[in-house]
């Protein structure tokens, strides 16, 4: 069985995009592959954040992926910073990381563009990315179109050790989601918590209603007669996770046709993501408010993650020439 590695920062509360981009695409792994997910609160340090926060953000994020779908008795989870070998695969990885490669990724350029100062964890952050990945032996990693940079450099780096130091890593391929990009409620970006265009996993219902009545949908569509594009309105996009599929097909002729009004069709997606974020949101308030059984899950998912982490660590250990402890 191949292994998938994946993981999230616990930056917040979980959103709708989080959820159907990365999480919910977990959870359907679970059967076909070794899964291994967690809580990479040592990337969350790289930017500004709130130290006071970042435990109790932690320990939400676990508990929403277990709510979520995410079983511990098929897969492992547990928080980066509790399997210390992450940070130390980290390091040797720098040593054969190209400076010039990190300075061209992306996500840096983006983030470094937005601070006044830029520390070297963000710069190094694709390190320590290739890190998580590399020290679980995963052959596949599920990314999104716009996370394949990272996971290219994360190969590269593979290949780089291998000539060096001889064989030890196979190079990751990515499982590319078939999840469209899910638009914040501004359709104009993807859904992100610092653009403020999201749903919270735990919306309530009368919030959840009111953000999806003045989300934004086709901006050909300016009255109700208009012929609709449900291709390209991220409310029908949705429509794909909450709503039967025989109703969606029908919602889309209807909106081509000008037979039914954007209010008529969210009012419809709202019906049907208010049971579901309300079934999620009930098995999240058990799991947090049971923080010994949290802390327990976490432990042992570390422990089932040590164990393969040390193992790859002596044998890097060894092909580097570090003196044995």
């Amino acid at each position: 069985m191949e292994t998938v590695l994946s993981g999230i920062q616990p930056s917040g509360e979980l959103h709708v995009g989080n959820y159907l981009g990365a999480i919910r695409n977990w959870v359907s792994l679970q059967d076909s592959y070794r899964c291994i997910f967690s809580v990479v609160d040592y990337h969350a340090i790289t930017s500004d954040y709130d130290p006071a926060a970042l435990s109790s953000n932690t320990l939400d994020m676990a508990a929403a992926i277990l709510a979520c779908g995410v079983d511990p008795a098929l897969s492992i989870l547990f928080v980066q910073s509790h399997v210390r070998e992450h940070t130390e695969l980290c390091w040797v990885l720098c040593s054969v990381a190209p400076m010039g490669e990190l300075s061209r990724m992306t996500q840096f350029k983006d983030k470094s563009e937005r601070q006044e100062t830029v520390s070297a964890g963000l710069w190094s952050y694709p390190v320590l990315q290739a890190a998580d990945i590399l020290l679980y032996r995963a052959t596949r990693v599920p990314v999104g179109v716009d996370q394949v940079q990272h996971l290219e450099l994360c190969r590269e780096l593979a290949r780089r050790f291998n000539a060096r130091f001889g064989p030890t890593f196979a190079e990751p391929q990515p499982l590319l989601t078939s999840t469209p990009k899910i638009m914040g409620l501004d359709g104009q970006a993807k859904m992100s918590k610092s653009l403020g265009n999201t749903i919270a996993l735990g919306e309530p219902a009368d919030a959840l209603r009111a953000k999806l009545k003045a989300a934004f949908t086709d901006p050909q569509r300016k009255r109700r007669s208009d012929p609709g594009r449900p291709e390209v309105c991220n409310i029908y996009t949705m429509h794909g996770f909450f709503t039967e599929s025989a109703r969606t097909d029908e919602i889309a002729a209807k909106c081509r046709a000008a037979q039914i009004g954007c209010v008529e069709c969210k009012g419809i997606l709202a019906d049907g993501m208010v049971p579901h974020l309300e079934a999620i949101q009930r098995r999240y308030r058990d799991l947090r408010s049971d923080e010994a059984r949290l802390h327990a899950v976490l432990h042992d998912g570390a422990a089932k993650a040590r164990v393969i982490a040390q193992a790859t660590m002596a044998e890097v250990r060894g092909r580097v020439g570090l003196v044995g402890a």
